[in-house]
């Protein structure tokens, strides 16, 4: 098989794999809460897939570490052992170090490193120490040794069963060094050869002290399909050593000293249910009728006629709706792939605090663009680090305040008009006023907090660097949390404010757009210009009088709305639009929410809404601070999309220069 072929394979089998690494932590979780003991079946028929899987794509390290984990669940399997605490924790380390392993082979990168190479002499060392603790010459020789003899003949039909001989000596390379030779005694004349049947056999020397089990495990589909011969190599002095496998040779340049990737390399791919797929060849069924319609009036064109070929371009808008909407449903996928992977983090949170946690999830169905639910995955573990470090409280405060000692975190996702909304909420203490004041009075942000509504003292903890900790620690103190969840949500064109009870707890509320390929908005002329202003960012539009109008020292302009006083961005002046309006009379006030703060667009007027299909002006042209990107309008102009939160953080850095 070609490099090109291989890796196209290879590329399938780690996204698979990965899914299988995603069954295996949840079950892991499962059993460490007194799940059903059918879950280690489950696991280990996880990690026997990776296995097998990793010797056949050229992965012997992989093969390799995963054996070691799939022996220890063969133990626990088989009633050799009880699952207990440290293997489930042991386990799940392994977990991550498959993990890791995936996104240094998708880098190119040695597969194992020093995490991997600890974790996988741990789990042989757990074997062994559970080893029966006998002397050595009661002990048998064939249990254990140095080094053994295969003898591997296949039967005449083993290929025929779709086994492939060659994927279990790969399997076995990943045990130790190989010596291989060919048994050519059952090769038949050319005349007589058929190729749909295996005549050879091979005789294998495996250079590995390791167990006569692990060898036999690697022949267990086969085992009736062959004629299998597995004993130790003779040797002049038998020292049994119940000490752990040593890693293959190979391994050893491989594991230099690496840091362990912390995140996975997005999806290249999107698997799609089978009835989106008949959806959209339908829809292309009817287009192609529509269009063979309209064809007719290209030929010869009869006024009277004229009824139908409104109503063929009816059908066709309408098709052209439908289909574009069946092909967006083709990139939404439910959240439950972001959801999933905070029982574990909650789990190992919870512990190393001294804390209890129950962790509700809702709404995992719940279904967004690919790319949106690639970005918010960093956001949501902010969040949920900050509710287990600061909202939720230890057993002790939470029993004098008269709760029960588990706290509840929760997940929630749900739709709202074109928006998703995901929520993470708590039980705990809620946001402390007293100290966030006390915080941002020292930073300088506020005089003081009299007057400030508890809206406005929550949205203070989004400053960059702002924490109340008073210990900095590997989870806290840094205030490197919410400005980061702030912003990366602000980047995918939503909004996150927060909610807060003293004493009953907090919810921190994410709204976003459903995809960000495609968007409604307000066309606003500006002078010759046209602009795309996100509808999910709009809040009103008003027209005002001069009288209205406020200037501030410095040449700011404010107005009043609903109480308050928002600043004026002229989008002539940003951008430099030649032939806008600039009396505010003349014009209109687009009043939109960025970056948690408000403000008022002027622009001439607005021109419609509209859907717009988002080109990206960086990969064509170079970023603009206060442009997300571009479309193209139905008479074929460029309008540019406005970035909400770009354009609040602009007029932040203007304000303060």
């Amino acid at each position: 098989m070609s490099n090109a072929g291989l890796a196209q394979f290879q590329q399938v089998f780690i996204e698979e794999s990965l899914e299988g690494l995603d069954t295996m932590e949840s079950s892991l979780l499962a059993l460490d809460e007194g799940g059903d003991g059918e879950l280690v079946h489950t696991i280990f028929r996880a990690a026997h897939s990776i296995k097998g899987g990793a010797a056949t794509f050229g992965f012997p390290e992989m093969a390799s570490f995963t054996h070691e984990a799939e022996s220890l669940l063969d133990e626990v399997r088989g009633g050799k052992r009880a699952i207990d605490k440290p293997i489930i924790e042991l386990m799940l380390r392994s977990v991550d170090c498959l993990r890791g392993m995936f996104d240094r082979a998708r880098a190119g990168e040695p597969l194992n490193d020093a995490t991997s190479d600890g974790v996988r002499g741990e789990l042989a060392a757990m074997m062994g120490r559970e080893a029966p603790a006998q002397a050595g010459p009661a002990r048998r020789a064939g249990d254990q040794a140095g080094a053994w003899i295969i003898q591997f003949k296949p039967h005449a039909g083993m290929l025929a069963g779709g086994n492939d001989p060659l994927r279990l000596i790969r399997e076995l390379a990943g045990l130790g060094e190989l010596v291989v030779e060919a048994d050519l005694s059952r090769l038949p004349a050319l005349a007589k050869l058929d190729p749909s049947e295996c005549h050879l056999g091979w005789n294998i020397e495996l250079k590995a002290p390791v167990r006569r089990e692990d060898i036999a495990s690697v022949f267990d589909w086969v085992e009736d399909e062959c004629d299998l011969s597995i004993e130790p190599k003779p040797t002049a002095v038998v020292t049994p050593a119940p000490a752990p496998a040593p890693a293959p040779a190979n391994i050893a340049d491989a594991a230099a000293a690496r840091g362990t990737r912390e995140t996975s390399a997005e999806s290249s791919s999107v698997r799609v249910a089978i009835d989106k797929i008949d959806s959209m060849i339908n829809l292309v069924g009817e287009l192609v009728i529509t269009q063979a319609m309209l064809d007719t009036f290209r030929e010869e064109f009869d006024p009277a006629r004229l009824p139908l070929l409104q109503q063929g371009l009816t059908q066709l808008a309408r098709h052209a709706r439908e289909l574009q909407e069946s092909v967006m449903g083709i990139r939404m996928l439910p959240i439950a792939s972001v959801f999933n992977r905070f029982p574990r983090l909650v789990r190992d949170l919870s512990q190393k605090l001294g804390k209890q946690v129950k962790l509700d999830l809702h709404g995992e169905q719940t279904e967004l663009d690919k790319t949106v639910l690639e970005k918010i995955g960093d956001p949501m573990v902010h969040l949920v680090r900050n509710a287990i470090d600061h909202g939720l409280e230890t057993p002790e405060k939470r029993r004098a305040a008269g709760k029960h000692e588990m706290g509840t975190l929760k997940l929630d996702a749900f739709h709202r008009g074109g928006s998703i909304v995901v929520e993470v909420s708590d039980d705990g203490a809620g946001l402390n006023r007293e100290a966030i004041v006390r915080k941002a009075v020292e930073r300088g942000l506020i005089k003081s907090g009299d007057g400030l509504s508890d809206e406005a003292v929550g949205d203070l903890i989004f400053q960059p660097g702002f924490s109340t900790a008073e210990v900095t620690t590997d989870l806290s103190g840094r205030g490197v949390g919410m400005d980061v969840v702030r912003r990366n949500v602000s980047d995918l064109g939503g909004s996150v404010v927060v909610r807060s009870r003293p004493g009953q707890g907090s919810v921190f509320t994410i709204t976003l757009p459903l995809t960000l390929a495609i968007i409604d908005g307000l066309t606003a002329a500006v002078g010759e210009e046209r602009y795309i202003v996100p509808l999910v960012s709009i809040i009103e539009s008003v027209q005002l009088k001069p009288e209205a109008l406020k200037t501030v020292a410095g040449g700011g302009e404010l107005f009043r709305f609903r109480g308050e006083y928002l600043p004026v961005l002229r989008l002539h002046e940003l951008f430099g639009c030649d032939g806008a309006k600039r009396t505010i009379e003349d014009g209109l006030l687009i009043v939109v929410e960025g970056e948690g703060a408000r403000v008022g667009l002027f622009v001439d007027g607005l021109v419609g809404q509209q859907q717009a299909v988002v080109k990206s002006l960086e990969a064509n042209y170079r970023r603009v601070q206060g442009v997300s990107g571009a479309t193209i309008l139905a008479d074929g102009s460029v309008a540019l999309i406005v970035d909400i939160a770009g354009l609040v953080r602009l007029h932040g850095r203007r304000k303060a220069a």
